[in-house]
């Protein structure tokens, strides 16, 4: 059941549309990540729904009710910045507390609200600490629990990995993951890193210029990304001007198949991780190496066909992969390797 509604918000600074009629519900238990590149109006969008910046146009709506003339402090949703905010002159017991405090609940329930909490972000023993004594991961955990006590109805985050380094934010994610997922907790969770978004939310919503370019779960944006944008922005390289006629589509390195109502001019995606290095199947390419890179688990071969670069992945463990100057043939499924966007 939908818990919050963003209704048609428009937002404006001057001349300039953060806000374009952004609107998309939030199911009770559900983690939504707002997800896309800096500046699209995501930490806009979040400072309305919390209630920090009323809209031109539009309403949020909690279980069916404007919260329009509700103030933030009354709205009962939690708040998580990157700097964590937490207050140097209180201890860890203190800070998470804090909420609890505010609200006037008993002694003995901010105790054990705390304990459970403490224990739950793997701060036990922790109450005592001073937060300047804590690690970056010590102190983002204090930030949950500190967000988490009052329990709230929604808890948004704003790119709360942000400051941390590689193995850190994905040992915390994984964390993170566990804790929203165990207390149903309903989240909004704001970043620009695909990875988080995937790795975390149910369903993702991703943002350009001030409106919604897609929503999905994370493998069928990943999968069936609807345009251009979300294909680059996901990492997609393989982008080319191409022209649908008859069932081919025709570009400036050789023709691939399309469906057959497709006509007129498209941009062709031809998906990295479709191709296979052999010299068999009906739908081949040839091209000479150019580039090859180890990411890990994954290596990145570069091939050039007649001027046109196009990249192509193949896990690291694979034998005999290309060297750059080779000649190769890479046979490819064409439902699992290509998609088409329309031009308008």
């Amino acid at each position: 059941m939908s818990v919050i509604s963003i209704q048609n918000i428009h937002k404006s600074f001057d001349k300039t549309c953060a806000l374009c009629g952004v609107k998309f519900d939030i199911h009770a238990g559900e983690i939504v990540a707002l997800l896309g590149p800096s500046g699209c109006g995501k930490s806009t969008l979040l400072d309305i729904i919390a209630g920090l910046q009323a809209p031109d146009q539009g309403e949020v709506r909690w279980q069916g009710n404007s919260l329009g003339n509700t103030p933030a402090h009354q709205r009962n949703f939690g708040l998580m910045f990157q700097d964590y905010a937490l207050f140097p002159h209180k201890n860890v017991f203190e800070n998470i507390a804090f909420g609890l405090q505010m609200a006037k609940a008993a002694p003995d329930e901010i105790q054990t609200r705390v304990n459970e909490l403490l224990a739950l972000t793997g701060l036990t023993g922790y109450a005592q600490r001073n937060i300047a004594t804590l690690s970056g991961g010590e102190q983002q955990r204090v930030a949950l629990a500190r967000s988490l006590a009052p329990a709230p109805r929604l808890l948004m985050l704003d790119e709360p990995l942000g400051s941390l380094d590689r193995t850190l934010r994905e040992q915390l994610l994984n964390e993170l993951k566990y804790i929203l997922r165990k207390t149903r907790q309903t989240t909004l969770y704001v970043t620009h890193d695909q990875e988080e978004a995937f790795a975390l939310a149910n369903r993702v919503v991703i943002m350009q210029k001030g409106q919604i370019a897609q929503i999905g779960e994370p493998e069928t944006i990943y999968r069936q990304p609807d345009s251009p944008f979300v294909a680059r922005f996901l990492g997609f390289e393989n982008l080319y001007a191409a022209r649908a006629r008859g069932g081919v589509i025709q570009t400036e390195f050789g023709e691939f198949p399309a469906p057959r109502q497709m006509n007129g001019d498209v941009t062709l995606l031809i998906r990295p991780d479709g191709f296979r290095i052999s010299a068999s199947g009906p739908h081949q390419l040839k091209g000479r190496v150019t580039g090859r890179s180890f990411r890990g688990s994954v290596c990145h071969i570069e091939l050039t066909i007649h001027e046109t670069t196009l990249r192509a992945d193949f896990p690291s463990q694979q034998k005999n992969l290309p060297q750059v100057g080779e000649t190769i043939l890479l046979s490819y499924d064409p439902e699992e390797s290509l998609q088409f966007f329309k031009d308008d």
